[in-house]
């Protein structure tokens, strides 16, 4: 990921958290996407993050219930993005 896109993606989850451009469909799967974010960052070296993770940032940082499989998905896109 480029730091361009890194800094899209945020503009997208910061979008997605402070106002309703985007359908709650949409908003869910980016905010997601932005806790694998953090997972991923908060993560030590050789562990990587679990889509628990994910799910307990998405609550902690965005107050969003994130479905386990959601939650896998992100990490997934998270993953593919990164490649």
């Amino acid at each position: 990921m480029t730091a361009a896109s890194g800094e899209r993606l945020w503009r997208q989850v910061l979008a997605a958290y402070t106002t309703d451009q985007h359908s709650e469909w949409d908003r869910e799967q980016l905010l997601a996407l932005g806790a694998a974010e953090l997972a991923h960052a908060r993560s030590s070296e050789g562990h990587p993050a679990t889509a628990e993770e994910v799910q307990r940032i998405g609550l902690q940082e965005f107050g969003l219930l994130i479905g386990i499989n959601q939650a896998r998905t992100a990490l997934r896109e998270r993953r593919a993005r990164h490649r």
